[in-house]
This record gives structure tokens, C-alpha cells and sequence, in this order.
């Protein structure tokens, strides 16, 4: 088996050019750095990671503990972290916790236990993984998505208020009174962010959130159904239902068919979390999309910042609303903006 005196010789370097090029150290041109790639591919080197990490107390991986591998959104958010860690020259090692509190606090201490660089967490619930007050585990940490309050990390996630407000002003100015909402479990600050603006919006158009109107779900479809199903049968169903996700979007959606219904006709959906097939849906879904890539290339940016003993701070992005067919066709003039919030 080739080793890295072999790749030296054959590149024409020394053994320590070869460790830097490999490391992606800023010394080493791109063309030294090309002619040590098509060494060890035709030589077949693979470096000794673990033996690497002791030497230099750094193994260029890092972890992400996710919320729900099912769900689109952290599909996505997945797969541009391991793109934009690639980048950075770190690998990825995934978490998924369920939406369970204690899975996700077992694959952070497997993590630890791997030596990892740093952690990317989108908590599972506001109390975890790390309660305020306690300490953070020796690898840096970001928040991603989610947070939780109190807790003095680094954090990015996405503002969706704004585009909350633009949904239910676009809501109204279809003629919608009836405004209904499924929401995430209230330990989410996600869940309770999204609920709270879509409460404030319609005080703005001078409307108002009956209890009935609200109904507690899982982040999963399921719960989206039950809920759905919960709001058709009251004496005056919504005509609108706003999911706060993508997966009880779609629980919502199954449950309105089930019962001969027609969306937007019968009964508008809109969501939160744009994936997607939401544009290939019959009909295409109105959505609050947030900026995933971005959400992505922020936390990994962040986190190697820390890892390289720079200072990161937290970092908020705009989501925007996608407006589609399944709450109506818009009508000539109809604006999608909201109104300006009033004094208080």
C-alpha cells in the first residue's frame, strides 16, 4: 500500500507539502496542490485519518444532529451543509433525532466521543440539548434553525415573520376571514415563532385566532391530517388552513380530499417550509420559503470560524413568501404586501 513518502516522491514534494495540500492548507499553489491529487489517485494513498488526528488534535470532521431526516427541510439543510463543508475540507457526520429529545442527546455524546471538530444542532426541543447555565462541550457548537433561548451560542436560523404577515395579507385581500392553523409542538421555538406571527397578522388585518382555530401537531403529516380533519368538522370550518410545516401541509391536504373537497375551492391550504414538489402539487402550493443553501453556507462559515478561533456571531435570514394557486387565484390589483404595523 502506497504511503505519503510515496505520494511526496511522485508529485516531485516534500512529505510536509504533501500533509498540507491534503489538509488544504493556503500555502500550497493550486497547481502543487493538483499535481499531489493525481499522485495519491494513481497511487491509491489513503491517509490514516485517525492517526492524523492525533498528531495534529483535529480529525476535519464535523457533526449535524437534525430534527427529522423524513422531513424535506432538514433533507435539504443536510445535504448543503455536507456540500458546503466539503468546501471548507471537512466531512459530515449526520444525526437524526427523530424529533426525540433523548436521540438526539445520544447521537451529540456519540459525536463528542467521535473527536469531532464541531457540532451543528437543530434542537429537537427549547430544553435541549444544552439547558442554559450548563456547560458546552469542548468542540464549538452552532444552532441551526432552532435555538434555544437563553442559551449564549452562535445561532442562524430564518426570520419568517415578515412572510408569515405577507401570507395573511395576501389572505385577506383574497376575501379569507376564516383563518385556521396547525401548529409545531410548543417546545419548538420554531413552532411557537410561526404561531405568534400568524396571531399578530391577523390582529393586523382586523381579524382574530378563535381557539378552535388552532390545533396542535407534530411536525408530521399525520397530525396535520387529524388536525384537518378536526377543523372540517366544526359547524363553520376555515377557509383557509395554514400549516406550519411541509409535512402537515400534506397530512392537511390527504385529509380535505379524503372528504370530496377541492382545494382551492373548497378550502385553501398554505404552508410553511416550501420543498420542492409544493410547485407540482395540483394545485401548486402557496408556501413561506426559507433560504436553506444560505442557512447552510452560514452555520458551516460560523462553525469554522470557531473551529479556527475566529469569533462568529449569529446570524438571521429573511424567509420570503411563494405565492401559488391553493388559496385562490389573485385578483387584478390585489397587493401581496402587508399593511404597516400599527403604534402601539
Amino acid at each position: 500500500m502506497a504511503g505519503i513518502r510515496d505520494v511526496a516522491a511522485a508529485a516531485g514534494v516534500s512529505v510536509a507539502t504533501v500533509s498540507r495540500a491534503l489538509n488544504g492548507h493556503r500555502s500550497v499553489s493550486p497547481e502543487t496542490r493538483e499535481r499531489v491529487l493525481g499522485a495519491v489517485d494513481r497511487l491509491g494513498y489513503r491517509p490514516n485519518a485517525v492517526a492524523r488526528s492525533l498528531r495534529t488534535d483535529r480529525t476535519r470532521t464535523l457533526g449535524l444532529v437534525i430534527s427529522d431526516v423524513m422531513n424535506p427541510y432538514f433533507t435539504e439543510l443536510a445535504r448543503f451543509t455536507e456540500e458546503e463543508a466539503r468546501a471548507h475540507g471537512y466531512s459530515v457526520i449526520i444525526g437524526n433525532a427523530d424529533e426525540r429529545p433523548e436521540l438526539q442527546d445520544h447521537h451529540i455524546r456519540t459525536l463528542l466521543d467521535r473527536r469531532i471538530d464541531g457540532l451543528l444542532v437543530s434542537p429537537a426541543d427549547g430544553r435541549s440539548p444544552f439547558a442554559p447555565g450548563t456547560r458546552l462541550p469542548t468542540p464549538p457548537v452552532v444552532l441551526v434553525d432552532r435555538w434555544v433561548p437563553g442559551l449564549d451560542v452562535t445561532v442562524i436560523r430564518a426570520e419568517g415573520a415578515t412572510a408569515v404577515r405577507e401570507l395573511v395579507a395576501h389572505l385577506h385581500g383574497l376575501g379569507h376571514r376564516r383563518l385556521a392553523v396547525i401548529t409545531g409542538p410548543p417546545a419548538t421555538t420554531t413552532a411557537r415563532e410561526r404561531v405568534e406571527a400568524f396571531r399578530e397578522a391577523l390582529a393586523e388585518q382586523g381579524m382574530h385566532l378563535p381557539e378552535e382555530y388552532v390545533g396542535e401537531g407534530d411536525f408530521r403529516a399525520g397530525s396535520g391530517r387529524r388536525v384537518t380533519e378536526r377543523f372540517l368538522d366544526l359547524p363553520e370550518p376555515p377557509e383557509v388552513v395554514f400549516a406550519t410545516d411541509n409535512l402537515m401541509a400534506l397530512g392537511a391536504l390527504d385529509a380535505i380530499r379524503a372528504r370530496g373537497l377541492r382545494v382551492p375551492e373548497d378550502i385553501g391550504v398554505a404552508a410553511f417550509d416550501d420543498i420542492p414538489w409544493f410547485q407540482h402539487t395540483d394545485p401548486p402550493l402557496t408556501a413561506v420559503a426559507q433560504p436553506v443553501a444560505d442557512l447552510a453556507r452560514a452555520a458551516v462559515g460560523a462553525l469554522v470560524d470557531l473551529i479556527e478561533g475566529r469569533p462568529a456571531r449569529s446570524v438571521t435570514l429573511p424567509a420570503r413568501l411563494v405565492v401559488r394557486r391553493s388559496c385562490g387565484e389573485p385578483r387584478a390589483g390585489t397587493p401581496l404586501t402587508p399593511r404597516p404595523r400599527r403604534s402601539a
